[in-house]
């Protein structure tokens, strides 16, 4: 009998995008499993062309991680600690005030601001911390609390996320980070951070925020205990939440960084492993706008590469995050911006400075200097 050969998994993923049909559980495992890197890349830089154009995005920002004392304790964490542990910190809202001014005055137009969930540290203090700023900036856009730690205020107050997301609002709060994602399997999460909220509690907290008018990001951590099929899942859920609400602004994977952590006797992610990444969520998440290269996890020279990887947005200057530092991650705390701009444009694509919603406040085309 003649030789049959087997369908080709990436072509009939290649036939679907050019059909413009939506890509199924099935269509991402074979992009993940797939070895041909550039096969993959060319194929999520080609939707990413057509549905986002060649602009790269990138903000002004700075970090603040006003406290690492946690109760959830997460094995990849190398952040958290006990309360009286040696190396905890808590800022005091002043502080906290202090650190925002500096980055106001080096033309920060986002505060970006998390932390761990301190088990004594009350409410009232996390909210002055928006309101605060909000007073001192009235323009400027806050980013702050993950989903994680508007349950544990919400807890602690004896009320809703629904109602702590609200008072935020109110107080100054403009969106919410990404963070504590994770990978939203059962199995997974029972064991890296079984103390956290759930994958579904977390998509919770972002619907509910999205239906009161507040836009977040969403994340990944991936490259930890994980399995190809569950980084999908993951990305799936995430599509379904964005097809009822339209609420998640940006997409951005992040690399596990097993430094310092219970987990470091696994071995970090690969550059390959990193760009798939970038490639697969470009391709299942036809429905988010912007997919980030966070820069400070992957390093700024592989973060450029993800730009061909479907990839439209370099995050931003990100000031002082010390998450990622105390994991072990070497690429860096602080970038200016004329060097985000100068990244970009060696890779041939216009760098547009964005505030915390997208809008556009100054375009550098090629060969424009900052």
């Amino acid at each position: 009998m003649p030789h049959i050969a087997a369908p080709d998994p990436l072509a009939l993923v290649e036939e679907k995008v050019a059909r413009r049909e939506r890509l199924s559980a099935a269509d991402g495992l074979a992009l993940f499993e797939s070895t041909d890197l550039v096969r993959v890349g060319r194929l999520a830089d080609q939707v990413r062309r057509e549905k986002v154009g060649d602009d790269v995005y990138f903000v002004v920002n700075r970090h603040i991680n006003y406290t690492n004392v946690c109760r959830n304790r997460c094995r990849f964490c190398a952040f958290s600690r006990e309360e009286n542990e040696p190396g905890a910190y808590t800022l005091t809202v002043d502080e906290v005030l202090d650190k925002a001014q500096e980055a106001l005055a080096d033309g920060a137009t986002e505060i970006h601001i998390v932390g761990g969930e301190h088990p004594t540290l009350p409410y009232q203090a996390v909210r002055a911390m928006v309101s605060g700023i909000r007073e001192m900036a009235p323009g400027v856009h806050i980013k702050a609390f993950t989903a994680s730690e508007i349950a544990d205020f919400a807890e602690k107050e004896g009320t809703s996320p629904e109602a702590i997301l609200d008072d935020l609002k109110a107080a100054g709060l403009d969106s919410l980070p990404g963070g504590g994602a994770e990978i939203f399997a059962p199995r997974v999460r029972a064991a890296v951070c079984p103390a956290k909220i759930s994958g579904e509690r977390w998509l919770a907290i972002h619907e509910a925020a999205h239906r009161l008018g507040l836009r977040t990001n969403a994340t990944m951590l991936y490259g930890h205990v994980e399995t190809l099929a569950e980084r999908v899942d993951h990305l799936l859920r995430l599509r379904e939440v964005q097809d009822r609400t339209g609420g998640f602004q940006a997409f951005i994977p992040l690399a596990f960084q097993p430094g310092n952590s219970a987990l470091s006797h696994l071995p970090p992610t690969t550059g390959v492993d990193d760009l798939k990444t970038i490639a697969v969520a470009r391709l299942l998440l036809d429905n988010f706008l912007a997919v980030k290269t966070y820069w400070v996890m992957t390093g700024l020279k592989l973060a450029q590469t993800a730009l061909f990887f479907g990839a439209n947005d370099m995050d931003g200057t990100v000031v002082e995050e010390v998450i990622s530092l105390l994991s072990g991650a070497e690429h860096g705390q602080m970038i200016p911006k004329a060097e985000l701009v100068r990244v970009i444009h060696d890779a041939g694509r216009p760098a547009v400075e964005r505030d915390g919603l997208y809008h556009t406040l100054q375009r550098y085309e090629i060969g424009v200097e900052v």
